[in-house]
């Protein structure tokens, strides 16, 4: 098979070297009481050959301690399951660290869907003109969310790094040491982050890796592509949320907005400041000595300045470094002339903001402000919202929203949500005299699925005295009846006067945000991810027919439940139908540090979404198009799935076994994030106000990634049981769209272990519900295994799959721990206040076992 040598790589590389550090790491002397590191093997063993046996987890344990150890007390038995749980989280990092060192041996650098790549193919089908012109204007932007289940603190962060370097190296000395620095670090916060912590954590990436990744593909294109000539386009830009997502987090204020705006100019400012020191010790020639002198000096002081105020205008930055290119030119014979370039197209990429820092708040709370606003206008007798504004007509209310004009003081304002609504608009403004325009220039709104959903936001800002806001309005769709209403509300939105207006100010440009990870939540895997292709296409239509150019902006996340997966492949499937002109989607957590984490990694996965929009723009030559009979097969799929999913949501004892049997309720209880797991705090779980992370990650940690199948067996053997398999299978071999969704699903399958927990089906109250969902991942199984033709999940991806089986042979006995854990919660809960102390010490054990998990599933949340 001809993927076999990366499967090849990956076990040389990969594996073989894990089985011998990890070997290292367990002979190291951390303790002397029961040595754990010699434990954990057997206690390995152990789980594999208990769960092949039906055993439950608490039986499991139980053989370990009666095989291994001369009857412990329970507190010794409790010291050595925490001990085991370091030791995994441990081997973990380990596995991290030789896996992305080995990242540019195992994946091919200049292979499919790379830069190289798709300059050859360009080539061969002489299409060097189209991949120019499209190059141009197409634009790739990552967003860092504000969802960091990535818990590790920075030290750790700087073993990892470490680690990685050491293993390329190949150095056993130090990598001994790191491991043994690695065994003492402490690896869980005592407090939770605040938001402005997660933001210093996240730009660290920033800093490290994409300044450098980013300017790196910039000047291949610059020099390979466009044969040095200047490319009026970023091509890739940054965006992030922490510091700036409300909605994502109710501690976000406006003076963390503010803190990590200026956090973000600071990091870019040193990083530029170091660049210049090492240019300086190239650029010693007459005259260009100078001019390094003060640019050195102006960005430190720019860069340190506790007033944040600013030594050199970007434009001032930008001329001075012209200045010296021109110099170095016609004086100096262009010596070093591409590390000047280099730092010229940092400049343009990133300006003085590093990353936009997008602002986003939820539709509800919107209203709320509407509310609070049309109170305050009454009482002080002012022209702002008329009293009876509730009980006009949506046309009366959308001229309410277009007229309102004024200069509204937000210290006015009672403490609440229309003071922290009008003032981050006011410290958005504040964001774009300091770092630029481009600092805080979007504007999300979430569960959005009206007009006035988009204009009340809108509104908000032309009475912060903004009369012409330099800020895009974005709507977010959600859910399955807003992404079906979206192209209704837009086109009323595009014929509005005053927003037409607006829009004509930015270019004629609409972002748009549509959300997988609420969509999965609401209505399966299969809907959600059809309901927002065809969004897609319906939105760009009407877009097209007002003259207006749409970008899609997605709320991908990280697990195929939650919309990632195979995320190129799923943009390169897109047809002509569908806007393709920038690729902007959200990374959050693992997917942030196992697709970005190194500078390789990082380089690799932008290259292949920039090839992605390439492929399905220049080279895809209608292959992208679906025909009418596979639309009627793809709409029939995602309406059976639909069904499925609800009832299966409806079912009584949904909530109750997610409150009950899943890791659900620790969540709240981790320091990983700084957010709640649900939007509002009412004592009754809702699943609609429930985040979709504990959601997905709730699953995930049972080993049941239902989001991500849940639904799609049943759909495809209706197919087959009517006699209509055959329609499937046109599907599948003619739409690259359903064929990247299909392996997507594949991936949360292969993630799936069913053994962890077939206890269940023994229990009175969930073992007909645990019953249900096997057999729904079994005939999923069955039905993907038989459109496919594969004898195996994941087949034709073996180097991946490998990965995903070794990482779930490393945390299998963590999981085991945390079910045993859970079904003593369970036990000790009926028991009384008298046993409140035990109890304590196993939820405990249920929160620890947690983070290890997530960090090994590199997508789990």
């Amino acid at each position: 098979m001809h993927r076999e040598p990366k499967l090849e790589r990956f076990n040389d590389s990969v594996l073989a070297k894990y089985q011998v550090y990890n070997s290292i790491f367990l002979t190291l002397p951390f303790d002397d009481v029961r040595k754990t590191g010699a434990l954990l093997p057997l206690f390995q063993e152990i789980c594999e050959a208990g769960f092949k046996k039906n055993q439950n987890p608490s039986e499991i344990i139980e053989t370990f301690f009666s095989k291994y150890q001369e009857n412990p007390s329970e507190e010794e038995r409790i010291n050595l399951l925490f001990r085991f749980i370091q030791y995994i989280e441990r081997q973990v990092v380990l596995f991290d660290a030789i896996e992305d060192a080995s990242f540019p041996i195992v994946n091919n650098m200049d292979g499919r869907g790379t830069l190289r790549n798709v300059k050859e193919e360009a080539e061969a089908k002489n299409k060097n003109p189209e991949l120019r012109e499209y190059l141009q204007r197409f634009k790739v932007r990552p967003t860092l969310t504000a969802h960091p289940t990535q818990f590790y603190p920075g030290a750790v962060l700087g073993i990892i790094t470490d680690l990685d370097q050491a293993v390329q190296k190949n150095d056993l000395t130090a990598i001994k040491k790191l491991l043994a620095q690695l065994g003492k670090t402490p690896f869980f916060k005592k407090e939770k982050p605040t938001p402005y912590d997660e933001a210093v954590s996240l730009i660290w990436y920033f800093e490290n890796v994409f300044y450098q990744s980013v300017s790196t593909i910039f000047n291949y294109i610059q020099h390979n592509i466009f044969d040095g000539e200047e490319i009026n386009n970023e091509v890739i830009n940054l965006g992030f949320w922490p510091g700036g997502d409300r909605d994502g987090n109710p501690f976000v204020t406006t003076e963390i907005t503010l803190k990590v705006a200026q956090r973000l100019r600071r990091s870019i400012l040193l990083n530029y400041y170091r660049d210049i020191r090492k240019l300086k010790r190239r650029l010693t020639f007459d005259e260009v000595d100078q001019i390094m002198g003060e640019l050195e000096i102006a960005l430190y002081e720019s860069a340190v300045s506790a007033t944040g105020e600013i030594k050199l205008s970007l434009k001032g930055f930008k001329d001075k470094l012209h200045k010296i290119k021109g110099i170095v030119k016609t004086r100096h014979n262009s010596l070093f002339l591409d590390e000047v370039d280099d730092l010229i197209n940092k400049v343009s990429i990133f300006g003085y903001h590093f990353g936009t820092l997008d602002i986003r708040q939820d539709s509800g709370k919107h209203e709320e402000v509407v509310d609070e606003l049309v109170k305050f206008s009454s009482e002080k007798d002012l022209d702002l919202l008329p009293k009876n504004y509730r009980e006009l007509s949506d046309d009366e209310q959308i001229d309410v929203l277009t007229g309102v004009s004024a200069k509204l003081d937000p210290e006015e304002l009672d403490e609440g949500m229309g003071k922290a609504t009008i003032s981050s608009i006011y410290a958005m403004q504040e964001i774009q005299k300091r770092n630029g325009e481009n600092g805080a220039n979007r504007y999300i709104i979430s569960n959005c699925g009206s007009v006035q959903g988009v204009l009340e936001p809108f509104a908000f800002m032309r009475m912060s005295g903004w009369e012409k806001p330099s800020v895009d309005v974005i709507p977010l769709f959600e859910t399955v009846p807003d992404l079906q209403a979206a192209h209704k509300v837009m086109e009323v939105l595009y014929t509005n006067p005053v927003y037409s207006e607006h829009l004509k100010r930015r270019g004629n440009k609409q972002t748009i945000m549509l959300g997988f990870s609420d969509g999965t939540k609401d209505g399966g895997y299969l809907m959600a991810n059809w309901s927002i292709y065809k969004a897609k296409e319906m939105l760009t239509e009407v877009s097209r027919k007002y003259d207006i150019k749409v970008v899609f902006f997605d709320g991908r996340g990280g697990p195929p439940a939650r919309g990632g997966g195979k995320t190129h492949q799923f943009y390169a499937s897109l047809g002509p139908g569908i806007e393709n002109e920038e690729i902007q989607l959200t990374v959050q957590g693992q997917t942030i540090s196992s697709n970005f984490g190194t500078r390789d990694s990082c380089a690799y996965n932008l290259e292949q979404l920039l090839s992605s929009g390439v492929s399905n723009e220049i080279f895809s030559e209608g292959k992208n198009i679906l025909s009418e009979e596979d639309r009627a097969t793809m709409n029939e799929l995602a309406e059976s799935s639909y069904n499925t999913y609800m009832s299966f949501k409806q079912h009584p004892k949904f909530i109750p076994y997610l409150e009950k049997m899943s890791t659900l309720r620790y969540y709240s209880k981790t320091n990983i994030g700084s957010r709640p797991t649900s939007r509002n705090k009412s004592a009754k779980l809702n699943l609609t106000d429930l985040r979709a992370i504990p959601f997905v990650g709730s699953w995930s940690q049972l080993k049941q990634n239902v989001p991500g199948f849940y639904g799609v067996g049943t759909a495809l053997e209706k197919f087959e049981k009517e006699g209509n398999f055959d329609k499937v299978k046109h599907l599948y071999n003619n739409s690259v769209f359903f064929k990247t969704l299909l392996e997507n699903s594949m991936m949360s399958l292969t993630k799936s272990f069913f053994d962890l927990t077939a206890y269940m089906k023994e229990d009175e109250e969930f073992g007909e519900f645990w019953q249900i969902i096997y057999d729904e991942y079994e005939r999923t199984n069955r039905m993907l295994l038989k459109v496919t033709g594969y004898q195996e999940l994941m087949e034709n991806q073996p180097a991946g799959k490998a990965s995903i089986q070794a990482r779930e042979r490393i945390v299998l006995p963590l999981l085991t721990i945390q079910q045993h854990a859970l079904r003593k919660v369970q036990e000790l809960e009926k028991g009384g206040d008298s046993l409140k102390d035990k109890l304590e010490v196993y939820e405990k054990m249920v929160t620890r076992s947690l983070y290890g998990n997530i960090n090994a599933s590199r997508n789990s949340a």
